[in-house]
């Protein structure tokens, strides 16, 4: 079965879909398998270890930005159905009052998901830009998976709880191998990535740097800009696999809490719950996990799945953005991976 999954990850590595790999399989207690292959880049000869730092991409939307929500809600700061027009005064139309903080988290408000344009530097015109777009379509009618909603979220986040999204995150969880703000150190076991074409960036490689060109002209950001080895998402992962099975763990972290975050979207045709997505057979997670899973992937190439039904854990942490294959090919790998851990 590990054998197996390794064989998946070793494949994908041969066929260049990432140069770099390291996944860790555990249960509510304990880690129960962990791998790492290949190395920083494909011209390289030196491995990777389970210490080799990765850029988490979008799982910064469900380990970070979630959680400070989360506990924002925890302590009244934030609810959940706020209007978002009470906290961004730009954001008015009437095709956009009806939309909430909710709304954001489950990727219904009816932002697109991207700027067609290069991002502006800094949050005030950023968020201009973001308040003032047309809507692709009205809130809670559909769930388009949206970066600009949790930029949004990100901001948000820092106002109502008075602090940088990332010092507030630091605070509640406080592990130097899960954070925005990486030491030098470890910045030189990242894995690296590479810029994408439109990015100003492009030509050089990006290592310890955020790999979002939108992440990398606000800092730290709702959408993306955290890093972290496996084992840190590992016992992440731990900590919200022990509330989503009952546990109330430390705040924010409580069984009801959690319950609520992960509880599917009524919005029709939606797959997300606030923050997490949720398990569908033609997902990443492939077709083992009980209908209970839930997760997230990131752009660089890892991913995230959690799956009360079986007390499983799976983290896999790539750097396919450093001159790998497409997200396509990363998401089949994923399939595969999930699916050769089926019995394990």
């Amino acid at each position: 079965m590990t054998d197996d999954a390794h064989r998946v990850l070793a494949d994908a590595r041969g066929a260049r879909v990432f140069p770099a790999a390291v996944a860790e399989v555990g249960d509510r207690a304990n880690v129960l398998w962990r791998d790492a292959l290949g190395a920083q880049t494909f011209d390289e000869e030196t491995p990777i270890d389970e210490h080799t730092v990765f850029d988490l991409a979008s799982l910064t939307k469900v380990i970070a930005t979630t959680t400070v929500v989360m506990h924002l809600v925890d302590t009244a700061a934030l609810a959940l159905e706020d209007a978002v027009a009470a906290h961004f005064p730009e954001w008015r139309g009437a095709d956009r009052e009806a939309a909430v903080v909710r709304d954001l988290l489950d990727h219904s408000s009816g932002l697109a998901a991207r700027l067609v344009d290069q991002p502006p530097e800094g949050r005030r015109e950023f968020e201009h830009d973001l308040c003032t777009m047309p809507l692709e379509y009205g809130p809670r009618t559909r769930s388009v998976y949206s970066d600009l909603g949790f930029i949004l979220l990100g901001w948000l986040a820092a106002d109502r709880g008075r602090a940088p999204l990332a010092a507030q995150f630091g605070a509640l969880w406080g592990d130097s191998t899960l954070t925005f703000d990486l030491p030098s150190r470890a910045r030189r076991r990242a894995a690296p990535t590479l810029p994408a074409p439109d990015d100003a960036r492009r030509g050089r490689r990006l290592q310890g740097e955020v790999h979002d060109n939108y992440a990398a002209a606000l800092g730290a950001a709702g959408h993306a800009g955290l890093f972290a080895t496996a084992p840190a998402v590992g016992t992440f992962a731990r900590t919200v696999l022990r509330a989503a099975l009952g546990a109330d763990g430390p705040a924010p972290f409580s069984a009801a809490r959690v319950a609520e975050f992960t509880t599917r979207s009524t919005v029709p045709g939606s797959s997300r719950a606030l923050g997490w997505d949720t398990m569908l057979p033609t997902s990443s997670c492939g077709t083992r996990m009980s209908g209970l899973a839930f997760g997230h992937v990131g752009y660089t190439g890892g991913s995230l799945w959690i799956d009360p039904g079986r007390d499983r854990y799976f983290v896999l942490l790539t750097n396919r953005a450093c001159g790998g294959g497409s997200l396509d090919q990363m998401r089949a790998v994923r399939r595969a991976f999930h699916d050769a851990l089926g019995d394990v």
